[in-house]
């Protein structure tokens, strides 16, 4: 009886997870609870809200305690099993991929036929000409250009990590991705200045949704790489990677890559393309 349960095999079959349930459930108050909180539907709507981030947050980094340990203590993660896990995170960044495309598609719909004279709504607010000449754009030369160098450096600085983990050093490890965390936070905080400082909103207008809806995407991702970052940083610090298993860094610094290029796209896109003339002054 024992042999019939014995392993002869390189793919890890899971066990059974309360997770994938209890993280169903707490998403789906964690709905009910937005939903309530923004109709003013009852009074303890964002104490409902509140339990379900709670529980979705639980269930995050239960689940992902479980993923560790399975490959760190348990080596359930074999090269086999690594091979698919890669494969899942590129189908997972190429779907990320597809939302930045829904963003690009949206503003360039705008900025390239602002005048379509059978979209009245369009034409009233474009006047025919992009950017509209009631908003004020962002000078891509200033803090646009700074989040610019802060993220190719970031760039720089978690491939110095990746290296010095490949070649077993530590040390280079850690100051590479403190270096590359400190690096995100400053990004985020210069975004956070940028949008404190803008001269149009979010809503009412077609310039605010589509720039803030591409620029705030990419800026969340910024704060979930840096947390991915922080987490890796943690596990260099217990001493749970090797140069031969660390896959999970290695997906960090894959997200972290996309995200730099998505940056490149949007500053080129939307910061230099789409500023009009306020690059001239």
């Amino acid at each position: 009886m024992a042999e019939a349960h014995t392993k002869h095999h390189d793919y890890h079959l899971v066990d059974p997870s309360p997770w994938p349930a209890v993280g169903s459930v707490s998403v789906f108050v964690m709905a009910v609870g937005a939903v309530s909180w923004m109709h003013h539907m009852y009074a303890a709507a964002p104490l409902v809200f509140g339990v379900g981030v709670i529980g979705v947050l639980y269930t995050f980094i239960a689940w992902w305690r479980d993923v560790i340990n399975e490959a760190q203590y348990e080596g359930f993660h074999t090269r086999v099993v690594q091979i698919s896990h890669r494969y899942g995170m590129i189908l997972f960044i190429a779907s990320e991929v597809m939302f930045f495309v829904a963003w690009f598609w949206a503003y360039f719909n705008i900025a390239l036929f602002p005048g379509e004279a059978n979209e009245i709504g369009k034409l009233a607010f474009t006047k025919g000409i992009w950017p509209p000449a009631s908003i004020e754009t962002f000078d891509p030369w200033h803090l646009p250009l700074l989040n610019t160098l802060i993220l190719l450096t970031s760039g720089t600085t978690v491939t110095w990590a990746h290296h010095a983990l490949l070649e077993g050093d530590r040390q280079g490890v850690k100051w590479g991705l403190w270096l590359t965390v400190l690096l995100g936070g400053l990004f985020t905080c210069v975004q956070a200045y940028e949008y404190a400082h803008a001269t149009f909103a979010f809503s009412g207008n077609m310039y605010g949704a589509a720039f803030f809806m591409a620029t705030g995407f990419h800026g969340a991702h910024v704060l979930i790489g840096t947390i991915f970052l922080i987490v890796c940083l943690v596990r260099v610090y217990r001493g749970h990677f090797t140069p031969t298993q660390h896959l999970g860094f290695e997906f960090a610094a894959w997200y972290w890559h996309f995200v730099d290029v998505v940056w490149l796209f949007l500053f080129a896109c939307i910061y230099v393309w789409g500023a009009g003339t306020v690059a001239a002054h």
